[in-house]
C-alpha cells in the first residue's frame, strides 16, 4: 500500500518501553495531531523484524488518528526505544524503521533519551531513569552525548527495581539460615507474597509457583523496611543512592559540565516515587560532587522527550516545543 493523505510535513514521535508503546504524530509546529498506544518494544525477544511490525501497527493507528490514511508519510521520524542499548543496536532499528519508508530521515535513540529530553528546557544535561533497571544519558547543545551500555552486570550496572529485589532476597535468605547479620527484610518479603519463611519463599520462586517477574514487587518492600532504619535495607537504599549519583557525575564529566549549572533529570518507578531515604542520598551526594548540579524529577509521559526531540531534528523553532509541553502540561 502506497502513501495516501495525510497532514503535510508531519513528524512522528515514539516511546517504546518494555512494557508499552506510546507514538504521536506532530505538526512542524508542535500541535499534537494524532496518537496511539500499544504493546512493549521486545526485539531481543520476538527479532527486530517482529518488532517493528508492531511499531508500524501502532504507528498506523497514530496516523489514522491525525487524519491520514494508508501508510504513514511523514518528513521525519524519532524513536527512543528500549533495548536499544548499543550505537549498532541503535543503527540496525534505524535501517529497519527507515526500510518501511515512512519518512525521509529517521532517528533511533535509547529510551533513557526520552526521559531526558522531556526533563530539559534545551538539550543540555543528564538523566538517570531507574525502573526495572538503571541507565543514564546525557547530552550537550552541540550534539555530543554520554550514555552507558546498560546491559546489567555486563557491562558493570547495579540497581533498577529488579537488582534491589535481587538483593534483598539475598540478603534475606542468609539472615534466615545465619549466615548473614539480621534484617526485617528476612520477614517481610515472604509476608508480602502470603509466606511465613524465607524457605517458603525460595522454594515457591524456585518452582515457577511465584512468577519469576514478581519480584520487581519486593522493590517497594525494600523502601518501606528501610524507612524503619533496617541497617541492611538502608545500605543497599544509600547504595542505589551512590550508583545514581555515579553515573550523573560521569556522564556530566564526559560532556564537560560537572563544574558547570547543569540538570540531572531523575525519572523511572524507583525515583519517581520520591522515597525520602533515597532521595536525601542523593541530593547530599550530589550537592558534594557536582555542587552546581539541579536536581530534577520527571512525571511527564516519556514520549513528550521523543517529541520534542523530533522537533529538534527537523529544526523546529522553540514556541514548538513550548506548544508541545502545553499538550502534556498536568
Amino acid at each position: 500500500m502506497g502513501v495516501n493523505a495525510g497532514p503535510a510535513g508531519a513528524l512522528l514521535a515514539i516511546d517504546a518501553g518494555n512494557s508499552k508503546t506510546d507514538v504521536v504524530v506532530l505538526s512542524p509546529d508542535g500541535a499534537v495531531l494524532g496518537s496511539a498506544r500499544g504493546g512493549g518494544f521486545q526485539p531481543q525477544v520476538v527479532g527486530v523484524e517482529a518488532a517493528v511490525d508492531r511499531l508500524a501497527e501502532i504507528a498506523g493507528r497514530a496516523w489514522e488518528a491525525a487524519g491520514g490514511s494508508g501508510e504513514p508519510g511523514l518528513s521525519h521520524v524519532t524513536a527512543c526505544l528500549a533495548n536499544a542499548d548499543l550505537p549498532v543496536e541503535e543503527e540496525g532499528l534505524r535501517l529497519a524503521i527507515d526500510a518501511r519508508g515512512w519518512a525521509p530521515s529517521v532517528r533511533v535513540h535509547n529510551d533513557t533519551f526520552a526521559l531526558l529530553r522531556a526533563g530539559l528546557d534545551e538539550p543540555r544535561g543528564v538523566a538517570v531513569v531507574c525502573g526495572a533497571g538503571i541507565n543514564c544519558a546525557g547530552m550537550a547543545p552541540d550534539g555530543r552525548t554520554a550514555r552507558f551500555a546498560a546491559l546489567g552486570k555486563l557491562s558493570g550496572d547495579w540497581g533498577g527495581g529488579g537488582g534491589l529485589s535481587e538483593e534483598a532476597l539475598w540478603h534475606a535468605a542468609r539472615a534466615e539460615d545465619g549466615r548473614g547479620g539480621p534484617t526485617e527484610l528476612a520477614r517481610a518479603l515472604p509476608a508480602h507474597f502470603g509466606l511465613g519463611t524465607m524457605a517458603e519463599l525460595i522454594e515457591a520462586l524456585h518452582l515457577g509457583r511465584i512468577a519469576h517477574e514478581r519480584r520487581y514487587e519486593l522493590a517497594p518492600v525494600l523502601f518501606r523496611v528501610a524507612a524503619a532504619d533496617d541497617p541492611v535495607a538502608l545500605g543497599l537504599v544509600h547504595r542505589l543512592a551512590e550508583e545514581v549519583v555515579a553515573l550523573s557525575t560521569v556522564a556530566l564529566g564526559r560532556l564537560e559540565l560537572l563544574g558547570e549549572e547543569a540538570p540531572v533529570v531523575l525519572g523511572g518507578s524507583v525515583l519517581a516515587a520520591r522515597h525520602p531515604q533515597l532521595e536525601g542520598r542523593i541530593v547530599e551526594l550530589l550537592g558534594v560532587r557536582a555542587p552546581r548540579a539541579t536536581i530534577r524529577f520527571v512525571t511527564a509521559p516519556p514520549v513528550l522527550g521523543a517529541g520534542l526531540l523530533a522537533l529538534d531534528e527537523a529544526g523546529a523553532p522553540a514556541e514548538a516545543g513550548a506548544r508541545l509541553r502545553e499538550a502534556y502540561a498536568g
